[in-house]
C-alpha cells in the first residue's frame, strides 16, 4: 500500500511539473506572439499557436479584434505575426489552399521580421533553385487588396528595404511594407 501511495504521489508530482512547464511554455509563446505588433494592439489580441500536427490552440482570448501567433521554430528565422480578422481569413485560405475571401482587405504586423521565405512560391518551405528565397526585416502587410497593388514592384528578387508585392501572380499576392 505504501509503495502504491508513493507511485501515486510521484505521478501527481510529475503531472504538476508538466502543467507548470506547459504554463511556462505558453507564457513564452504569448511573449513571442506579442512581439509582432505594437503593445497597444498585441496586449489585447487573441493568441493562437499551432501544434506540430497543424492544429490551432488558443493560448489567450482576445478583446480587440486582433490575433497574434508566435514564432514558428521550424522556420529559418523569427516570424511572429499579428493581424486583424480579415487577415486571419486570408491566412486560413492560404494555409488551406483556398481562394481568399472576396472584398476583405486585411492588415498584418510582423515587427520582429519575417526572415526567410520565397517571394514567388507561397508554399515553399526552404530555399531551392528558382524559388526566389528572400529575407525580410520588420514590416507590415496589406493582404487581399489585389486591385490596389498596381505600381508596386513585383520582381522575383525585390529590394526588401522598399514596399513590394510578395507572391505576385498568385491569389495570395500581398503588399510588404518595411518599417525600418
Amino acid at each position: 500500500m505504501k509503495r502504491l501511495l508513493t507511485v501515486a504521489a510521484l505521478m501527481a508530482a510529475g503531472s504538476l511539473i508538466a502543467m507548470q512547464s506547459a504554463v511556462a511554455d505558453d507564457a513564452a509563446l504569448i511573449k513571442s506572439a506579442e512581439s509582432a505588433a505594437p503593445a497597444a494592439v498585441a496586449s489585447g489580441a487573441a493568441i493562437y499557436s499551432m501544434d506540430d500536427k497543424g492544429n490551432m490552440k488558443t493560448l489567450r482570448d482576445g478583446k480587440n479584434g486582433f490575433w497574434c501567433m508566435p514564432d514558428n521554430p521550424a522556420s529559418p528565422g523569427p516570424d511572429p505575426m499579428c493581424g486583424d480578422a480579415n487577415s486571419m481569413e486570408w491566412a486560413m485560405a492560404w494555409l488551406e489552399k483556398k481562394d481568399p475571401p472576396k472584398g476583405k482587405v486585411g492588415f498584418m504586423y510582423m515587427l520582429s521580421g519575417g526572415t526567410d521565405g520565397s517571394n514567388t512560391d507561397p508554399y515553399a518551405t526552404a530555399p531551392a533553385e528558382g524559388n526566389n528565397w528572400i529575407e525580410t526585416g520588420p514590416h507590415v502587410m496589406i493582404v487581399n487588396a489585389m486591385d490596389m497593388m498596381a505600381g508596386y514592384p513585383t520582381d522575383p528578387k525585390p529590394d526588401t528595404s522598399k514596399p513590394y508585392v510578395m507572391w505576385p501572380g498568385t491569389p495570395y499576392a500581398h503588399l510588404m511594407i518595411p518599417v525600418k
